[in-house]
């Protein structure tokens, strides 16, 4: 599938040390688009020399910023150069390059703009562990697209050049939060997103540079602070009114109890005080992030 109808397609690969499987990966993503592009992200392997030799276009970052910057300098490179088509594919070897044309396929003939590989069923070697995590991230990041559940942390996927161009300048996620990122956005835009299924290696690979609980927890903060900046009243306000209630709650226990003992409850009166500066906080950021950008937003609109 490298051409269909002058479409023209390029591989992404984004990468750390990943010396011993990149140039597998290069040789055999070649075989399905024209060019393979290889974003080395401040390797200290010989990772960029392996890759080029195989055949990928390199271009490398000084320093190691993360996934999302390196799929962002690749987006990029699509757009400056008229590609029609992108597939992001790992270079730790956990996906089959064989299945490219299966993902770009459901953009290319069926009208999606996105096809996220989902990874399912008999033909992935996940362990369980994994799969517990990937699905809280799953609904977390479904939480934030509208409720379309997908394989939220799949680096195997494809776009077409309408959700290259649209998502490129709007990703300002770091580290492992590309994916999710990727998803929020593209339910904003109206982009249409699909599933489709691939395999995937875990057994005797290394398949993160990051250990597996600080990648999930760096992912679950920034989901969260996307959704959050979404709807700040719902995320922000909401949880500040409930603690208000609840230092009311206790303040006038504390009082009770002081009433009837005359013994004044240190403990209770300082988690009272707690409750109710950080829910006045919670409600005003609440408050504020809701109205300031439609009081923005107005003022625009009368300057132009």
């Amino acid at each position: 599938m490298k051409e269909e109808a002058g479409n023209i397609t390029l591989a992404v690969v984004p990468c750390y040390n990943e010396e011993a499987t990149i140039g597998s990966v290069v040789l055999k993503a070649k075989r399905h688009v024209n060019e393979v592009l290889v974003v080395d992200d401040g390797s200290t392997d010989d990772t960029a020399k392996i890759a080029k030799e195989a055949g990928a276009t390199v271009i490398s970052h000084k320093r190691n910023g993360g996934k999302s910057p390196a799929i962002k300098t690749g987006f990029k490179y699509a757009l400056a150069n008229g590609f029609d088509y992108v597939v992001t594919i790992d270079g730790d070897g956990q996906h089959n390059p064989s299945e490219i044309p299966t993902v770009l396929g459901n953009i290319m003939n069926n009208g999606y703009d996105i096809s996220i590989g989902f990874r399912s069923g008999k033909s992935t070697e996940m362990p369980k562990w994994r799969r517990v995590g990937k699905r809280i991230l799953d609904y977390t990041t479904g939480f934030g697209n509208g409720g379309f559940v997908t394989d939220s942390q799949c680096g195997f996927r494809a776009f077409n050049k309408k959700a290259v161009k649209c998502i490129t300048p709007r990703l300002n996620g770091d580290a492992f939060s590309a994916e999710s990122e990727q998803l929020i956005k593209a339910h904003e835009l109206g982009l249409n997103v699909v599933n489709t299924h691939i395999s995937c290696r875990y057994k005797n690979l290394k398949t993160s540079t990051k250990n597996p609980a600080s990648h999930a927890f760096s992912v679950l903060r920034y989901v969260v602070w996307l959704v959050a900046e979404k709807r700040p009243l719902l995320f922000i306000g909401v949880p500040g009114f409930i603690l208000i209630i609840l230092g009311l709650f206790f303040g006038i226990l504390t009082l009770q109890y002081y009433n009837q003992t005359h013994v004044f409850l240190i403990p209770y009166a300082i988690m009272v005080s707690i409750f109710l500066i950080i829910g006045a906080l919670g409600m005003f950021m609440g408050l504020v992030l809701n109205t300031l950008p439609r009081i923005l937003k107005r003022s625009v609109e009368e300057h132009s």
